[in-house]
């Protein structure tokens, strides 16, 4: 299977500092793959190089074979969708038209298609946010905005989904629900990378970890197999061991 992106010597610099170093990956489609690490471990930086946000980065990152940020920004924006870390929206929007936003890379007019009003009800659905459509977007919680940003990604129907801590506002419930969406689309073809600092739930629900440290990538593989207390301590600074019972993983951190 070709991979959707190859990357071969990845990395930023700011200045003198490198904060991402020779990061060498392909990755295919119908995966979840979670990006993890410490902090200022490079997982953002990576995240906006595959989201072709960084011109200057070092080596190359191509996606279907051409460099990402040398593609023109619609028709990339019709493959790959991005969640950041929070949205800042100044004007009164309603959470509908937000997530209507999802579909400008599609838009030839100044009408919605009946093809747009489809995909944002179904991605609005999907999110459990139909509830707020009529509601000014400023007047939702944290967590409220995280899913109708989410919303509006999914309207994009992207073959690609990129994440950026998505989970950061979300209750409990709210964060099962995301993983359980988030394993679906994968399940049904689509690449989806999420940056996230809960190992609990990449270990749970991705397919492969891609675990940072110091912007340099030292593990790379399923968590069964990446991910046992020696890397613990070394990737993350704790004391602990991956469990594995009946399909289901998890960690369990020491004193």
């Amino acid at each position: 299977m070709t991979p959707i992106y190859q990357l071969r010597g990845a990395g930023m610099r700011y200045g003198d500092q490198v904060v991402l170093r020779d990061i060498n990956l392909e990755l295919q489609p119908g995966r979840l793959i979670a990006i993890t690490g410490p902090n200022g471990a490079g997982k953002s930086t990576l995240l906006s190089i595959l989201a072709g946000l960084r011109r200057n980065h070092l080596g190359s990152c191509l996606f279907r074979g051409r460099e990402a940020h040398n593609w023109p920004r619609r028709k990339f924006a019709q493959e790959v969708s991005v969640v950041p870390q929070s949205l800042q929206i100044e004007f009164p929007f309603t959470a509908e038209q937000v997530v209507m936003m999802g579909r400008t890379p599609f838009c030839d007019g100044l009408f919605e298609s009946p093809d747009d009003l489809a995909a944002v009800q179904r991605a609005m659905q999907i999110t459990d946010t139909t509830q707020f459509g009529a509601r000014d977007f400023r007047s939702l919680s944290g967590g409220e905005r995280q899913r109708v940003v989410l919303a509006s990604a999914l309207a994009q129907t992207p073959k690609v989904l990129l994440l950026d801590e998505p989970t950061t506002f979300l209750d409990p419930q709210h964060q099962v629900a995301l993983f359980r969406i988030l394993r679906d689309l994968a399940a049904g073809g689509m690449l989806v990378i999420i940056v996230t600092h809960d190992l609990n739930f990449a270990v749970a629900y991705s397919q492969e970890l891609l675990l940072l440290r110091g912007g340099v990538l030292r593990a790379v593989g399923p968590p069964e197999q990446v991910l046992d207390a020696a890397t613990l301590r070394d990737v993350f600074s704790v004391e602990g061991e991956l469990h594995q019972s009946g399909g289901r993983r998890w960690i369990v951190y020491g004193d």
